[in-house]
């Protein structure tokens, strides 16, 4: 895996992102302990695959964190914050990656507690530990991010909602951020080859990934968009706090 940031540009700051036991947000916590920040590997119920990712870390000079959470569970996000407080003393970079609601048997409102009330709840409990300077990343897509203006596959219809709902109720924070000197960015991207959502998108409609690969003419897989995610959090924030990643055109509007 190619280095993203800067060898020790991240040297003294400490970076939690949610969902980081696999996938984008386990690439992205990467890149980050790569250039030397100590990082918090949070994960819901993928302990062993999160307690290899820190001693990864570990082994690269960094401190690394492991700390389980039920995001939807305010309960649970403190318990964690307070760990993060205790080891780490404050937090410099948040970002906001775990997300969901295609899976089943979760409750009906799963997608809505997940992707809008558990992501405001995360902030919530984080932002004693984030001080002037620090910054908070969004993680969507834009499926999610145009879904106002551009109808997706009726699969993911609620949980593209349901995300958006989430990005709009967070950037209501902005003004509040920008009085702490939080830094906010929303990083949104196109269907990402090899996630968990898009495998499951294709299992209920075949094809899905393939079509979408031949309309925007490349799809970013893990690595490449959790690489996009990384810069986003040491970038300058963008004028409209929106990072899109990746072809665009087949989507109206800014949703």
């Amino acid at each position: 895996m190619t280095q993203i940031l800067e060898p020790g540009s991240l040297a003294g700051q400490r970076a939690l992102v949610t969902g980081s036991s696999r996938g984008v947000g386990a690439d992205t916590v990467r890149y980050f302990a790569q250039a030397g920040a100590d990082v918090v590997v949070n994960f819901r119920n993928k302990a062993p695959r999160a307690e290899k990712l820190a001693a990864e870390f570990r082994d690269l000079g960094v401190r690394a964190l492991v700390q389980g959470a039920d995001l939807t569970d305010p309960e649970s996000v403190q318990e964690m914050m307070a760990a993060v407080k205790q080891e780490f003393g404050g937090l410099d970079i948040l970002v906001l990656n775990a997300s969901g609601g295609m899976e089943s048997n979760m409750g009906e409102d799963y997608a809505l507690r997940l992707n809008r009330d558990a992501q405001l709840s995360v902030l919530e409990a984080a932002l004693p530990l984030l001080g002037e300077g620090s910054r908070v990343v969004f993680v969507t897509s834009h499926q999610a991010h145009f879904i106002r203006t551009t109808p997706t596959m009726p699969e993911y219809v609620p949980v593209a909602q349901s995300k958006r709902a989430g990005e709009d109720a967070l950037r209501e924070l902005i003004p509040d951020l920008e009085a702490r000197g939080i830094g906010f960015t929303v990083v949104s991207g196109d269907m990402i080859e090899g996630t968990v959502t898009a495998t499951l998108l294709n299992r209920l409609n075949p094809g899905a990934i393939e079509a979408r690969r031949e309309e925007a003419g490349k799809l970013y897989n893990v690595a490449e968009f959790a690489a996009e995610v990384a810069r986003a959090a040491v970038d300058p924030v963008p004028a409209d706090h929106t990072r899109l990643v990746g072809n665009t055109s087949s989507f109206n509007g800014e949703g």
